[in-house]
């Protein structure tokens, strides 16, 4: 499964993620690895484009959770392929995708593997060999997901009381 920000104008048009120019990279990207988009699940952490396409709020987020979650209940993916920093961002709270892009997180049984969106590839020249390094090592992944450590959830930080 692979989960991307919010449709852009071509995907909201069409109403499937990933048609444009990105979606061509991803193509190219799933083919280096002998997939296609008929052999992988592909979504978006908004399913509508935020006005303007600006960055998505939490609220947005937050709204269109339910229908995530249902999206990775149905499919029951071995691995969630977090394509920017707001997908990445639920499974990788407070981490920068500069540092942690390629470096997978096991939990639940499931594999969440954090990469630059391919747009980002495509705004910026000097990305694409990382992008293309990180989806080259997704099959060796899958094929070592039993001997990956599965880790807890993420801890969360409590706000203490001044009183």
């Amino acid at each position: 499964m692979f989960i991307g920000e919010a449709p852009g104008f071509h995907e909201d048009r069409q109403g499937r993620p990933f048609v444009g120019a990105a979606g061509r990279f991803l193509d190219e990207l799933l083919e280096m690895i002998g997939l296609s988009r008929e052999d992988v699940y592909i979504c978006n952490v908004l399913k509508c484009r935020p006005p303007r396409n600006r960055d998505p709020q939490i609220g947005e987020i937050e709204a269109c959770r339910p229908h995530l979650d249902r999206q990775i209940e149905l499919i029951q993916p071995k691995m969630v392929v977090t394509l920017g920093r707001f997908s990445m961002a639920r499974w990788f709270p407070n981490a920068r995708i500069s540092r942690i892009h390629g470096q997978p997180r096991k939990l639940g049984g499931r594999l969440y593997y954090p990469m630059y969106h391919p747009a980002a590839a495509l705004h910026q020249p000097s990305l694409r060999r990382m992008v293309e390094e990180d989806m080259l090592r997704i099959p060796e992944l899958i094929a070592q997901m039993d001997q990956i450590r599965e880790e807890g959830p993420p801890q969360q930080v409590q706000q203490l009381s001044l009183f």
